[in-house]
């Protein structure tokens, strides 16, 4: 769903000759990041709890409730990308908490990407997608 949103947007914002014209019609499907009320939603649509998801994580538990509650601004890519794969998201779900983070998308033709798309599809825990960072020579892990 929300992918036709961005590609209709993306069409139409090819063909608009004024900004402001665009930026004025389309309002209401412009929206600005905000990682507190996604990751909410997250927790809800799953039926998760942030208790699990953090312990889960296995991010410092207060850094983790700082995000949750959007006092921690901005996280690393590397922690919520621990927090994907402790509530167990999809590439697609991924990318869109990635994108409410204001980090870029996962990137299939960058390695250390890859590895996380695959633990991902494959539901993998945090501990075990490090091991398999370090297995394939990845000098960076999630934490």
């Amino acid at each position: 769903m929300t992918e036709k949103i961005t590609d209709k947007l993306a069409n139409k914002l090819k063909e608009e000759k004024d900004l402001q014209n665009f930026l004025t019609e389309n309002q209401q499907d412009l929206k600005e990041a905000n990682l507190k009320e996604f990751l909410q939603n997250l927790l809800e649509t799953k039926q998760l709890s942030k208790t699990e998801v953090i312990k889960n994580s296995g991010l410092d538990k207060t850094y983790a409730y700082k995000i949750f509650s959007g006092e921690k601004k901005n996280p690393s890519r590397t922690k919520i990308l621990a927090l994907a794969l402790s509530m167990q998201l999809n590439e697609d779900e991924t990318n869109h908490l990635l994108w409410h983070a204001c980090h870029n998308a996962l990137y299939p033709r960058n390695r250390w990407d890859s590895i996380i798309i695959f633990a991902l599809k494959e539901h993998f825990s945090v501990v075990d997608t490090n091991l398999l960072l370090v297995q394939y020579g990845e000098k960076e892990t999630l934490y």
